[in-house]
């Protein structure tokens, strides 16, 4: 009760941060910006956007395939509703609809799909790591975003070493091994004993999916999903008539996704915008232009993936019913 009045408290108290920000924009001024943009550009940025979500939904079906969930198809509806429902849930509540989605249209227990989720998501982690050590070793960034560079290495080095200890502990798993484990005769009674059951076979799926192979690949497709972002926010920015350089594109695309670790409103509307002004406003760009493009790059990720997951949602929830008819 108290965690949830101090997460309301907190909301509230960003909302009206973002209230006293609003007031010093010329929002007409920001308006004519973003109905003077270029419609070819903001296609490549809407381009440049989709393939990002879309190689990030196939990293998950790299781990969801060997998990029991081979259909591509499937990993595509449940991933893209997932990332809609995040756009109007807080708390990145999409995830959590993800596993029921995948869960119920494949069969495959709930703990490891979360299991799967957990991976790829924890990839997606570190290539964000990866591209902040290489934004602060190639560019020109604020002295704030500098000082990352240490700590991003000895996270990305520990992170790292993490995953290679568990490739190398779980080298004798397979995913096959998650069909031959024995079923508990008695199922489990009560709160705790479920839990407990949950995340065993939690820790069980983690192990079974892990392997280099499968690593490397969803490395390398994290680093292109976020090459993807980064070319968003530069072809948003050309779209708007505004001269920023790239690596004041890179640098808003840090900040805002440093300081978005949990969301505090739906799709980040807001919060995004303050913290994409406030950082390329350190590269001489003027604040109401760089409101114009925040919120063209915010509509090109928000907007589209919103409608389409959401209007796939319903989808997954009357397959469930249907199954449990």
């Amino acid at each position: 009760m108290i965690g949830k009045l101090l997460r309301w408290a907190i909301t509230l108290a960003i909302i009206a941060l973002l209230i006293v920000f609003a007031r010093t924009v010329d929002w007409s001024a920001a308006w004519i910006a973003m109905r003077g943009a270029s419609i070819p550009l903001l296609l490549l940025a809407f381009a440049a956007n989709t393939a990002s979500v879309l190689l990030r939904v196939v990293r998950w079906w790299m781990f969801l395939r060997p998990a029991g969930a081979p259909s591509l198809a499937m990993a595509m509806k449940a991933g893209i509703a997932g990332v809609g429902l995040n756009n109007v849930l807080l708390a990145n509540g999409g995830e959590a609809a993800r596993v029921v989605f995948a869960s119920s249209a494949s069969g495959v227990p709930a703990a490891t799909v979360l299991a799967t989720i957990a991976l790829e998501r924890m990839f997606d982690i570190v290539g964000f790591i990866v591209m902040v050590v290489a934004a602060t070793l190639l560019f020109p960034l604020p002295p704030e975003m500098e000082g990352y560079r240490i700590p991003a290495m000895l996270v990305l080095a520990l992170v790292l070493g993490g995953l290679s200890l568990l490739v190398y502990k779980t080298r004798g798993m397979t995913p096959e091994s998650l069909a031959e484990r024995p079923v508990e005769v008695t199922p489990p009674v009560g709160v705790v004993a479920k839990v407990k059951s949950f995340f065993k076979w939690f820790g069980a799926s983690m192990g079974a999916l892990t392997n280099g192979p499968r690593f490397v690949w969803a490395l390398a497709l994290s680093l292109l999903a976020w090459v993807g972002q980064v070319a968003t926010f530069a072809l948003a920015a050309k779209a708007a008539g505004v001269d920023v350089p790239l690596e004041a594109s890179l640098a808003g695309l840090l900040a805002v996704n440093l300081g978005l670790v949990l969301r505090a409103t739906p799709g980040n509307v807001g919060f995004f915008q303050v913290a994409y002004a406030l950082t390329v406003a350190q590269f001489g760009v003027a604040r109401d232009p760089a409101i114009a493009i925040s919120l063209l790059i915010q509509t090109l990720q928000v907007v589209p993936i919103t409608i389409v997951g959401v209007a796939l949602a319903p989808e997954f929830l009357f397959k469930k019913r249907r199954t449990a008819s």
